[in-house]
């Protein structure tokens, strides 16, 4: 590598929407921007997060100088339990919240001496071997969001990390377009920005039309109102509580990342709380709660979270009473609506009204529409540009918008997970061969086993069900018990014994061929011939598990 080039490479972020993660390398160091998970989609079956695939950083470890968070959120801070087990000691720099719930992650899995963390202000500078870092704040739904201006052997990059222009922010969380521009002044060789909305026109909602609506909605509900949010939107916590104070009502909240995440921030002088106001749901009496606000985890709908107990009316301290109003302020994520549907459901059932944001305007998205995204491309006007953050599409329509704003066609490029590109002092840019980063399923504590053949077994066993033949024979072959076969998620076996009767002849018949025959042998003659049955009498096919017993 030539030692006045720099390489981009995206392990991911780029081509879906999480999982963001990005490598600056020189020939001689190596740069890490963020470090994030993504949820599965729904044909992941039991997986539980996804990871970038980290043998590429892990391979240049002694490269590594650093470790740079833009914001909080698990999509940029997830997979570093993974990481860090795996470096030498590096420091981490982000924000300070940012870091604190680094901490507390880190934390809860005994790591937490593996974190050297290096805590940063808006404004701040340090340098890294050949890079130097500029911290630029942005305004996101999490408080100290960071773009970054990095100074790098080739010239200035931009990196805007997720962000909006909101002209009317609350507690001073607005993105410093100024900061940006005085960065940018000398000239930027390239920018890396946010593409989730580019294809939402116009811009987004800002924060004080949302608290106005909020405090609109509260005010004239008769009784208890619960609200759910993403539980590290701290400026949206902070709206609540500020109305509850303005409206005279108290405030309970519930759920371990929302209590977790209020308890950092506090800590920190970015929430006010007035403990005679707001309390843990379970300090209040049935009779107190009358009038209280509710703050509770699961805008997402998952199974376990206080929302989903509620709305299954298994939560311990909760129980929804008709004339409760219910606020889910947050969006809703793809692959979640499902879930988020059944559980509004659910809450309706019990007596419950349900606002979403899909019926009104609760809910401000932390990313950018097409028209603040313009407004940052003529801010920076930069020499080359690459989307990030976002699925193809996003990338291609903020690739155009790019165009549109005076970036030259050639030097607009879409790239994805694993495309490198290489900077060049003189001005040029190359595209180099790709890379591997397939993604790691983290299944329990079972990290990259998971691939695609267990996958596929899984869809097969969640369409189609299995089937499990026992046959045990005694040393000659003669069979002393079975066959016998047990069906799960395949056929009510009451409505279909015939069929598993008739299986079980089918066995029998390829014993008899060969009563002596290799048990492996047995089980894959069986196997075979129990699916093409089932195929051709009932067109479904199951995964069979034939278990051939010989006694000595």
């Amino acid at each position: 590598m030539d030692a006045s080039a720099v390489t981009i490479t995206p392990l991911g972020g780029l081509g879906e929407i999480g999982m963001n993660c990005l490598a600056l390398e020189t020939s001689e160091q190596m740069l890490l921007v963020d470090c994030g998970l993504m949820f599965p989609d729904a044909v992941l079956y039991g997986v539980d997060i996804v990871i970038p695939r980290l043998d590429f950083i892990f391979e240049r470890r002694s490269k590594l100088v650093g470790i740079i968070l833009t914001h909080g959120h698990e999509d940029h801070i997830g997979a570093l339990p993974w990481l860090l087990p795996g470096l030498p000691r590096l420091p981490v720099y982000g924000s300070q919240f940012t870091l604190g719930l680094v901490q507390k992650k880190l934390q809860e899995r005994g790591q937490e001496h593996l974190l050297d963390a290096r805590p940063v202000r808006a404004g701040s500078r340090v340098e890294l071997g050949p890079f130097a870092c500029t911290f630029l704040p942005v305004c996101h739904s999490i408080v100290e969001g960071f773009g970054l201006g990095l100074e790098t052997p080739v010239g200035r990059i931009i990196h805007t990390g997720d962000f909006k222009l909101d002209p009317t922010p609350l507690g001073g969380h607005a993105t410093d377009l100024d900061a940006f521009a005085q960065f940018a002044a000398p000239g930027v060789q390239l920018l890396l920005s946010d593409s989730t909305n580019v294809e939402r026109e116009g811009t987004s909602l800002s924060e004080r039309e949302i608290e106005a609506t909020l405090e609109g909605i509260i005010a004239g509900a008769p009784g208890r109102v619960l609200v759910t949010l993403f539980s590290s939107h701290i400026q949206r916590i902070q709206e609540i509580l500020d109305i509850a104070a303005r409206l005279h009502r108290a405030v309970a909240f519930t759920g371990r990342s929302l209590s977790s995440n209020m308890e950092i921030a506090r800590d920190l002088g970015l929430l006010r709380v007035d403990p005679r106001r707001c309390q843990p749901l379970e300090v209040f009496s049935e009779q107190s709660l009358e009038r209280a606000i509710i703050l509770l985890t699961g805008s997402q709908g998952e199974p376990l979270s206080a929302l989903s107990r509620v709305a299954r009316g298994e939560h311990r301290q909760l129980a929804i009473q008709p004339g409760d109003l219910v606020i889910l302020s947050s969006s809703f994520i793809p692959g979640n609506t499902r879930a988020i549907t059944r559980v509004i459901n659910d809450l309706y059932r019990l007596g419950a009204t349900v606002l979403h944001e899909k019926i009104q305007s609760i809910h401000a998205s932390g990313h950018a529409h097409r028209e603040e995204l313009e407004v940052m491309l003529r801010t920076i006007q930069p020499k080359f540009f690459i989307p990030i953050h976002g699925e193809y599409r996003h990338l291609v329509k903020h690739a155009e918008l790019a165009r549109a704003c005076g970036v030259a066609p050639e030097r607009a490029l879409v790239v994805e997970n694993g495309d490198p590109v290489t900077l060049f002092a003189d001005g040029r840019m190359r595209l180099e061969e790709h890379v591997p980063v397939d993604s790691v399923l983290v299944d329990g504590k079972g990290v990259g086993d998971v691939g695609q053949s267990v996958l596929k077994e899984r869809q097969i066993l969640a369409d189609e069900g299995m089937v499990v033949a026992l046959l045990v024979q005694d040393e000659y072959g003669t069979v002393v018990f079975g066959p016998t076969l047990q069906s799960k998620g395949f056929i009510f076996e009451q409505h279909f014994a015939y069929v598993l009767q008739d299986a079980q002849c089918l066995i029998l018949d390829i014993v008899e061929q060969d009563p002596k025959q290799d048990t492996r042998k047995m089980e894959d003659r069986i196997r075979q011939a129990l699916r093409r049955f089932f195929r051709n009498v009932l067109d479904r096919d199951p995964v069979v598990v034939p278990i051939v017993v010989r006694l000595n």
